[in-house]
């Protein structure tokens, strides 16, 4: 979790909808960004339909969410519109953003020690200030989480 508030590095990355996301001049009071392994995974899959439930929820309180994962665009696409995802998602295949932020860790897969995302989630302010994060993100109860804090920012 950030102690305090710290500047994050500008950035721009390809997301669905065949647009490009910019970090510097967001207009949303929070922007949510949550780094996940791959698209049409148990726990990712679970994820991504916590966010789209809540979504306008999140949108009330000033928020804008924008999954993240190193799966390609044609991947993404098809993954926002089985999920009916009301968010973009931000397509990293370069981990450019993933190192940006330390989240690609070694990890234990079925026995094998694999490197991969490790599920984080960040809340960055409209100045760009990093707010809050959380690494090692367990699924269950954690979107709430994410909500509750930026509702008591507002």
């Amino acid at each position: 979790m950030a102690d305090s508030p710290s500047p994050v590095t500008d950035f721009s990355a390809a997301m669905t909808g065949a647009q490009t996301f910019q970090l510097a001049g967001r207009p949303a009071r929070h922007t949510v960004l949550f780094f996940y392994p791959k698209d049409n995974t148990p726990g990712c899959t679970t994820e991504n339909i916590a966010f789209r439930d809540l979504h306008e929820q999140f949108q009330a309180a000033g928020t804008e969410i924008y999954g993240v994962s190193r799966d390609s665009l044609r991947s993404h696409e098809s993954f926002k519109t089985k999920l009916g995802l009301p968010f973009e998602l931000i397509s990293d295949p370069d981990e450019a953003l993933c190192e940006q932020f330390g989240v690609m860790k070694m990890k234990q897969m079925y026995g094998k020690t694999v490197r991969g995302i490790e599920r984080s989630t960040f809340v960055i302010d409209a100045n760009g200030q990093l707010v809050k994060e959380w690494r090692g993100v367990k699924v269950a109860g954690h979107v709430d989480e994410v909500l509750e804090f930026v509702a008591r920012q507002a």
